[in-house]
């Protein structure tokens, strides 16, 4: 049995909020907030991603108001004056967006957000907008069951380097722990074992208590 590993499309949220370039201030504001959310893509025609407008991108507008030379000299060095003045999405988004692939596996999304300091990826498929994932989407992969972390485990890592009946290897999981134990021949496969396993999606940390064998 081959399980493929995760990817955005499997964690990615479908039912996106997004906003037209044209939409104003208060409307981005009122729909972050209905949704709870911190960043909104912007769509033109056949839903084609154009940018993204976030809090950080409105923020400037409120720092704006104190309007003390000190602040309004350091945000036109930032270029942040300009955000300050704008009203619609279009002239508040960032642009161009930074966007993924369902197709992309989980940690390359993971790493799109670390470099860009940025929360959320909205997902293009064929240059259309097809979902959104967030870092928390990110986490879903580590709600999953033991069992079914367990099985993969057996048949990802222990079925391939220890086949039975030669082998005596067990697998474990509890909170999303693997535990690897029993005696196998070959000692060297060991620490790949363990590398294996740490790879499953969802895995949390793994335990190699495996021995080998005397009679190996």
């Amino acid at each position: 049995m081959t399980t493929r590993p995760y990817n955005v499309a499997d964690v990615m949220t479908k039912k996106v909020v997004a906003v037209a370039p044209g939409a104003g201030f208060k409307e981005i504001v009122e729909a972050m907030t209905r949704w709870k959310v911190t960043a909104l893509p912007v769509l033109e025609e056949k839903h084609r991603v154009i940018g993204v407008v976030s809090e950080a991108d409105l923020l400037p507008k409120e720092e704006f108001h104190e309007r003390s030379p000190g602040l309004i000299e350091q945000m036109r060095r930032l270029g942040d004056t300009e955000k300050a003045g704008s009203l619609r999405a279009k002239d508040l988004m960032t642009s161009p967006a930074v966007t993924v692939p369902p197709d992309a596996l989980l940690p390359r999304a993971a790493r799109l957000m670390a470099t860009h300091h940025i929360k959320r990826l909205p997902v293009v498929d064929m240059g259309t907008l097809a979902g959104i994932v967030s870092r928390s989407d990110l986490l879903k992969v580590f709600l999953r069951p033991d069992s079914e972390l367990a099985d993969d485990v057996r048949h990802q890592v222990v079925e391939r380097l220890f086949p039975l009946p030669s082998a005596n290897a067990r697998v474990d999981v509890t909170d999303g722990v693997v535990t690897l134990s029993g005696e196998v021949h070959d000692g060297t496969l060991v620490p790949v074992a363990a590398r294996l396993a740490q790879a499953v999606e969802g895995v949390v940390d793994v335990r190699c208590e495996l021995t080998v064998s005397e009679s190996a």
